[in-house]
């Protein structure tokens, strides 16, 4: 390639696409909007078939988290289910990921620019906020949900009572690592879930996706979340681990559009992560879709150039259909006062949720 790849986000889908690319000769900029590498909005869970690609890029897993989440545990309507995992799995707060990730594509040679915003992406030419203009052969946009004008994804994909995210952080204490211990856990309620497990640090990652409609008949997010206590006991057991005086930090984002995914792109740019599909988030594929983007796009980059994208792209829609496909019909039922309940007896059958778990990952690749 004459110029250098253009990568747009330093989360895992931009630094997994700067691995692979420098390691194959051509390494990229990168431009990440943020001056420090912070804790994004995230579930922190990463499958075993995502380990295993993670290794492949050189990231040593226990670098990530040396513990592992080997079980799941289900609630809902006064239910508890619980079954192993397909394999070890494990989690890892954002900003540990990211920065180990972002430290192996720059030792291999990618320049990272960090503080460098894009505020619209015309073709192929980019536009920062201080005006200046670039314009590669091959953009690789790994903007996360953060949507930039001239690319965003279609308002409608949101629907007509979009999720929001909603993220806790609880402590490391003995009593939310005995509660939580060596599993994740997934705890249903009125329009929408809540994730829970054990990150590096031994603090627990509570992540949500409630309905907005949810939010608003609350009035606010502290609201909302007594609310939520009151009808699930077993999460509150666990946000009142950490709470102290309060909730703390709410960290939010709004208008998921869990379920969208696209095969279409523009000449030469690449759509990675969640620009490229959006998993519901209780399947626990996030990373995982961004990883795998990441590393193929990449791929199709060094071996056929540029002109990859739109073939790449409908590829890789296709690669991912299946399991957010999967993931949507799951969270369907979740939200189903009749169907919840029964998910819980679902992790009672043997083999039953370790299905459900691999229906729900990306393809090896």
């Amino acid at each position: 390639m004459r110029q250098q790849p253009l990568i747009v986000g330093a989360g895992p889908a931009g630094t997994a696409a700067a691995i692979m690319l420098a390691r194959g000769g051509a390494p990229p900029v990168v431009l990440e909007r943020a001056r420090e590498t912070g804790d994004a909005l995230c579930g922190g869970f990463v499958s075993w078939r995502t380990i295993r690609t993670l290794e492949q890029l050189g990231i040593d897993a226990d670098a990530l988290n040396p513990s592992r989440a080997v079980r799941a545990r289900i609630f809902a309507g006064g239910r508890c289910g619980e079954a192993m995992l397909p394999r070890p799995a494990l989690a890892v707060s954002r900003h540990r990921l990211d920065t180990v990730m972002q430290d192996r594509a720059a030792m291999l040679g990618a320049k990272i620019e960090r503080g460098v915003a894009v505020r619209m992406i015309d073709d192929r030419t980019v536009t920062t906020a201080d005006g200046a203009t670039i314009a590669p052969e091959a953009l690789l946009l790994a903007s996360g949900k953060h949507d930039i004008r001239g690319l965003a994804r279609p308002a409608e994909a949101r629907g007509q009572d979009p999720a929001l995210g909603l993220r806790i952080r609880i402590a490391s204490s003995p009593r939310i690592r005995a509660l939580v211990a060596d599993a994740i856990e997934l705890h249903l309620f009125d329009r929408g879930y809540c994730g829970i497990v054990l990150q590096e640090d031994g603090s627990a990652n509570a992540c949500m996706a409630v309905h907005r409609s949810r939010l608003r008949d609350a009035g606010s997010p502290e609201a909302l979340l007594h609310e939520i206590a009151a009808e699930a006991p077993a999460l509150a057991d666990r946000l009142d681990a950490g709470r102290g005086a309060d909730w703390g930090t709410i960290d939010a984002i709004a208008n998921v559009p869990y379920g969208w995914r696209t095969g279409a792109t523009t000449a030469g740019v690449f759509r990675l992560g969640d620009q490229a599909a959006v998993i519901p988030s209780l399947a626990g594929e996030g990373i995982g879709i961004a990883v795998a983007s990441g590393w193929s796009s990449a791929r199709a980059l060094l071996a056929a150039g540029p002109l990859q994208a739109a073939t790449w792209q409908r590829q890789f829609a296709r690669t991912v259909t299946a399991p957010v496909r999967n993931a949507g019909v799951i969270w369907s039922l979740a939200e189903q006062r009749w169907s919840a309940p029964l998910l819980p007896l679902l992790a009672r059958i043997p083999r039953a949720l370790g299905a459900v778990a691999m229906a729900t990952r990306v393809p090896a690749l």
